[in-house]
């Protein structure tokens, strides 16, 4: 995988703030699928229930340090990242303790901004872990303070929408935050896309949701969508990615292939 001109670290977060919409799922494998390829990543589970760790192979009681740590400034980054079963990509696991941070932060100044400093030092347009292609941050199911610090760092966010009655209603919110972050802490977020999941290509609901996101939101919806597939849900209890525990199966197939769709808008061809 070659990639054009450009050469910074990316981050990417990954978010929605309502719950059950696909988010670890994606997040564990459009990772897997980059390293893939042979790009070097790096995952921060900022989700405090932790289940992008368990979904890469990191069980609660494994954890030595966490996300939670570093935020906290008790241990660093490079020193927190451990190995994942998929080679290039590396993790940096979450944490229950991830739950009450935002009263632990709330007197800080630096609440909303703690990631980006630990990962763009000093206004630095480069992250401090050189030579990773991506960082990847999965991000709570809430517009908490760490979702901010997750949008604060991001230079771009995917949104895992459900093919669902209200799917567009409850991105509204989410829109408005980002509106908010880059009139302030980033000026330089931008949308990376929107990834419809748990679509039921037999759900005459489903492709009208699917009609009604792509006319609102056009060129932003991938134009891959990852089906229901009963795969997917067990791969994360064998502490595997579902790429890499069954790769033929249907929602595995839709995650590589919206992967190639994500590296053509990030610049990147296939080698000759």
């Amino acid at each position: 995988m070659n990639r054009s001109d450009r050469k910074k670290t990316r981050i990417i977060a990954i978010a929605n703030q309502k719950g059950g919409v696909g988010k670890t799922t994606t997040i564990v494998n459009l990772g897997a699928a980059l390293a893939q390829n042979g790009l070097k990543c790096l995952l921060l589970d900022m989700d405090p229930q932790g289940n992008a760790s368990t979904g890469l192979g990191s069980f609660a009681t494994d954890r030595a340090s966490t996300i939670y740590d570093v935020l906290n400034e008790t241990h660093s980054l490079a020193g927190t990242m451990i190995g994942t079963p998929v080679d290039h990509l590396f993790l940096v696991p979450g944490s229950t303790d991830l739950s009450g941070l935002d009263a632990e932060l709330l007197s800080k100044p630096d609440r909303a901004t703690r990631l980006k400093s630990l990962l763009k030092p000093s206004g630095a347009s480069e992250p401090t872990l050189e030579g990773f292609d991506y960082v990847l941050i999965d991000c709570p199911p809430s517009l908490n303070l760490l979702t901010v610090n997750a949008l604060a760092a991001a230079d771009r966010l995917i949104v895992p929408l459900q093919a669902e009655f209200f799917a567009l209603e409850g991105l509204t919110q989410l829109l408005a935050t980002i509106r908010q972050i880059q009139g302030g802490l980033n000026p330089y977020l931008r949308v990376g896309g929107i990834v419809l999941t748990m679509v039921d290509h037999r759900n005459r609901l489903s492709r009208q949701v699917a009609e009604d996101v792509r006319a609102n939101l056009g060129a932003d919806v991938f134009e891959t969508m990852i089906p229901r597939n009963v795969r997917l849900s067990e791969a994360p209890s064998h502490g595997l990615p579902a790429i890499v525990y069954d790769p033929d199966c249907a929602g595995s197939q839709a995650y590589l292939q919206m992967a190639q769709e994500f590296l053509q808008r990030e610049g990147y061809r296939s080698a000759a």
